[in-house]
């Protein structure tokens, strides 16, 4: 997948790692930890134009640091999702509405999605959710609450949870 208009990153190093933040003309494009499962592959960011100063990544840093220290619950930033499918995108969106500390099944996403039987194809979705943090996978918990998957490591899922108290 290409996208038609310049795409603009920064890097940005978060309390569990550096990450990379990227935009669009749209919004957000993406947010991924280094050496996160499904970043960005070497082809599509090839053309990317790293920018320091950047207002739209500079926003996201700014109220990602604020998540980490517990002052920020909702992020308020323009979104492209268009790196996706467009289940994947329903997927994604579907995320934005898990509120913080409060987590959901993939079952219960798949529902949410109109398609129950979908568990499966929905969890492959979030996982490759562009957007880490931002669009909370890390808050979708396999059955019965296990702890499974999250393309930026399990430990960074079981870290988020924890600064939400969604685990004590």
């Amino acid at each position: 997948m290409t996208l038609p208009e310049p795409i603009t990153y920064t890097r940005w190093t978060s309390p569990l790692g550096p990450m990379r933040l990227a935009a669009s003309p749209q919004g957000l494009l993406g947010a991924w930890f280094d050496g996160d499962r499904h970043g960005p592959a070497t082809w599509l960011t090839a053309h990317w134009q790293y920018e320091e100063g950047h207002p739209l990544l500079d926003e996201a840093a700014v109220q990602l640091q604020a998540y980490f220290d517990q002052s920020l619950r909702t992020f308020d930033l323009p979104l492209d999702l268009r790196l996706g499918t467009g289940f994947q995108q329903r997927a994604w969106q579907a995320l934005l509405d898990i509120g913080y500390g409060a987590t959901i099944t993939y079952g219960i996403l798949a529902a949410r999605l109109d398609n129950p039987a979908a568990a499966r194809a929905a969890g492959a979705a979030i996982g490759r959710n562009p957007l880490s943090i931002i669009v909370p996978c890390h808050r979708v918990l396999g059955a019965n609450g296990a702890l499974t998957g999250y393309a930026g490591g399990l430990e960074r899922k079981i870290a988020l949870l924890r600064l939400e108290g969604a685990l004590i």
